[in-house]
């Protein structure tokens, strides 16, 4: 079949219908016939890495943790709580915060309106007091506690504060007891003045619905009109020098050591597609699931199955991470290194590119096929200035020649850093410690 053909079929599997309001709110639709639940997004790209902004003029300073504070206050108004309204209607609804955008949900089989109605209002109407705040700070304050006790969420944290020494990315999503607890109405009301105006947002549904439908629900909650404007300034990302630290090693309540090999990189430009993906595939060809590596490790015991390459991008950061659990974690971290090393001598071998370039198309199409996964896989593509056609197109012209140049200039030596968590009483000291 020829390239064209190939690449045509892919983008029609992966087209969305959209449509713009005048309040300047993007609706994104994809209608799944034979499907009979709905999953709706609403998502801001506020998230806990914006810490200062200037709204209208006034420079505003935010403490670690706010979007996600503010997260948990969405659900609140005069009237009630929201989830209490969507247990009336059988939908099951959350919301969750990452470093560069904070996203409403629900899922539902019936009441497809009532619950956008719920969801679209609930988000559009913030409602803060001194007393509901100092309610929410006692319970995030438990919450951060949960966050202290995952190894996982521990070494991604820290993994960053080796790379970073003063990029937002560095400090929990949910911030501190301390951080949240200089939280005022003031603040939350300047953040959804400056981050939660239609013009900013997107409301993504898939599954048994129509985009006329959405679109309506959009109407009933007055985004049809145009929104009184904020003028929003971010400041530019800051050039980094060398990375903060280049090993870190402490002990928690672990059963065997965990590893994460990372690497600081330029940040991601909006609507860099071809660079966006090309971090993704790095970590495939390096140690993914089809390599000669990652079968080695597998085989010798090194690694288990969770063992992985990932990436994490920020308007003002980016890191590609190796992470893992090993009885020899320095030993595995050493053969990414030297293959990390071949890779960018030798070039990538033009078939594993070919598998990797295949089994990426392939993934992508899969998560389509779920109703939750193609609402959240449409946000995420908004949110990162795409769309899913250009992703398809993006990847579809890649080549080994693309791969070679991205590990020409990616995961550097000098930009490497090192974080081990042993279990309790192997590591002398604690974090606090070795930092």
């Amino acid at each position: 079949m020829p390239e064209l053909t190939i690449r045509e079929k892919a983008a029609a599997a992966v087209r969305c219908q959209s449509a713009v309001l005048e309040s300047g709110l993007t609706v994104l639709c994809r209608t799944m016939p034979g499907y009979s639940t709905v999953h709706a997004m609403y998502a801001t790209p506020f998230g806990s890495t914006v810490r200062d902004f200037v709204l209208d003029g006034r420079p505003v300073h935010l403490p670690a943790g706010t979007a996600h504070f503010l997260e948990h206050k969405m659900f609140e108004s005069e009237q009630g709580d929201a989830f209490s309204l969507y247990a009336k209607t059988g939908a099951s609804a959350n919301a969750f915060t990452s470093w560069d955008h904070t996203c409403y949900l629900f899922s539902a089989t019936s009441r497809i309106d009532e619950n956008l109605d719920i969801l679209l209002n609930m988000v559009g109407r913030p409602w803060f007091t001194k007393e509901t705040i100092a309610k929410e700070q006692g319970i995030i304050g438990q919450e951060i506690k949960m966050y202290d006790d995952s190894p996982d969420w521990r070494l991604l944290t820290a993994a960053f504060r080796c790379l970073y020494r003063d990029d937002p990315i560095r400090d929990d999503i949910a911030g501190t007891v301390e951080s949240i607890a200089e939280l005022t109405p003031e603040l939350l009301y300047a953040c959804t003045d400056a981050f939660y105006a239609p013009g900013n947002m997107v409301l993504a549904v898939a599954g048994n619905i129509t985009l006329e439908q959405a679109v309506a629900a959009c109407r009933r909650a007055g985004l049809d009109r145009p929104a009184a404007p904020h003028a929003v300034a971010l400041p530019p990302a800051a050039e980094p020098g060398p990375v903060a630290q280049r090993e870190l090693r402490f002990a928690m309540p672990v059963n065997r050591p965990c590893f994460a090999l990372a690497y600081r990189e330029p940040p991601i430009a909006r609507g860099d597609m071809k660079r966006e993906i090309l971090c993704d595939m790095v970590t495939d060809l390096v140690c993914g699931g089809l390599t000669d590596l990652y079968r080695r490790l597998y085989d010798e015991g090194l690694v288990n199955p969770e063992f992985s390459g990932d990436y994490a991008s920020t308007r003002t950061a980016c890191a590609i991470l190796f992470t893992g659990e090993s009885t020899r974690p320095r030993q595995v971290a050493e053969l990414v290194r030297q293959e990390i090393a071949r890779l960018r001598r030798d070039g990538v071998d033009p078939e594993l590119f070919t598998l990797v370039k295949n089994e990426m198309y392939g993934e992508l199409l899969a998560i389509l096929e779920g109703v939750e996964n193609a609402a959240a896989q449409m946000t995420t593509a908004f949110l990162k200035g795409s769309t899913l056609e250009e992703q398809i197109a993006t990847l579809a012209a890649l080549t080994p020649a693309d791969a070679d140049e991205a590990l020409r200039t990616m995961m550097l030596p000098e930009n490497e850093a090192y974080v081990q968590i042993d279990p309790s009483g192997e590591a002398p000291g604690g974090e606090d410690a070795a930092e």
